[in-house]
Parts: structure tokens; sequence; C-alpha cells
């Protein structure tokens, strides 16, 4: 089952995606508000980030991983492991596979690529962020970095689709200001921003696909 629905998903993913339409659903309401700006995409910043898949007891599981506090706007943050591309990356993909490596010690050469999801604009960080999704014959040794990662969540592939991870609420971003969100409640963590825009439109596309995994 697990292959067949990679090999739909693969098909899926060379199509065209939902792109901004799905990613939009979970925005805040601070992005929507932002949506007629005009934004120099050319001057952003280029990542990415990982979307690994693996069987754990016969389910589909993903690594999301909390960031530790900092000052910076993605302080604390629950995410995808990823980041800023360097100079010595091929492309973007080998920024997220170098990236999760660096993160969360998934090995590079140990994940197949399924595809590419619609690129995301970050404006607080002013990043360009390819979600990147792949899978893996079996499950990761998963070791946190010290210094950017805070803690490893794995996460079955089927929670994000129940009705009852989806909320929304009134998030802190620090210096007492709340962004009013919609967000995914993933053991515990509040799961918003960028990380739930591009969740969101890799269900739109999974509930394409068939053989559905759950």
């Amino acid at each position: 089952m697990f292959n067949e629905f990679v090999d739909s998903l693969k098909e899926r993913l060379d199509q065209p995606l939902p792109g901004d339409e799905a990613q939009m659903k979970m925005a805040s309401t601070f992005r929507r508000a932002r949506l007629m700006e005009e934004i120099d995409r050319r001057k952003a910043r280029l990542g990415s980030v990982l979307i690994s898949l693996y069987l754990e007891n016969d389910e589909i599981h993903t690594v999301l991983m909390k960031r530790p506090s900092y000052k910076g706007v993605h302080s604390g943050q629950v995410s995808f492991p990823g980041g800023k591309k360097e100079d010595g990356d091929d492309d973007l993909i080998t920024t997220a596979l170098r990236e999760a490596h660096e993160e969360v010690n998934i090995v590079p050469e140990k994940v197949n690529i399924i595809g590419v999801l619609s690129e995301l604009y970050i404006p607080p960080s002013n990043f360009l962020v390819l979600p990147v999704m792949g899978y893996l014959d079996e499950k990761p040794k998963l070791v946190p970095d010290a210094q950017e990662v805070e803690s490893i969540l794995e996460v079955p592939f089927k929670h994000f689709f129940q009705s009852s991870s989806l909320k929304e609420g009134n998030i802190p971003v620090g210096n007492g200001y709340k962004i009013r969100a919609p967000y995914f409640d993933v053991q515990g963590h509040v799961v918003w921003g960028a990380t739930a825009m591009i969740i969101n439109e890799m269900m739109e596309i999974v509930r394409d696909v068939k053989p559905t995994p759950f």
C-alpha cells in the first residue's frame, strides 16, 4: 500500500498544484491582510524544507521539529526540517536534504525524492521556501541538533486529516502581540504560519491520490 501511495503521489505532484488557494486557507488574518501588497520575491532569500515520509508500525509518519527560543521571528516554532540555500548546494532539493541531515540526522542518501509542492514566501524572514517531499524505506534514526532543535516530533500522517487537529486561536508572536490564525494541534504543539500552509497544500494533494494511505 505504501509503495502504491508513493507512486500515485509522484504522479499527482507532476500535475498542477493547489498553490496559493490551498496555502491561504491556513494563513493568519495578518497574512491575509497583506495579500494585496506587492512583494519583490527576487530579493527574497531562498530556502527549502523536507517533508519526509516513512513507515512505523505500518503507519505513515513524518517529522517535524520544535526550534529553541531565541531572538528571532521563528523562535520556538514547530516546522519541517529545513533552512537557507548555501553556495555549495546544487539546488533546493540538496538544501532540504542537507538541512534535514544537520538538524535531525535524516541521511540524504536514504531519501527518495517524490516531488515538490508550491513555493511559499515568508514575509517576516524574507524567505522563499520550496517544500520537498521524500520517502525513506525504513524509519530514520533521528537525532536533534543541540543548537537548532529543541525537540523532534514524529507525527502519524493521518493526524493532520483528523478534524480534531484543526483549531484557531490567538497566537503570541513576541512583544506582547498576538495574531489570530488557524493552526494544527500536534502533540500539544501549535503548528501555524508557513508550516501549516505547507501542510494544508500537502493535504489537498493527498486527498486526490488513490489509493489513500488511511
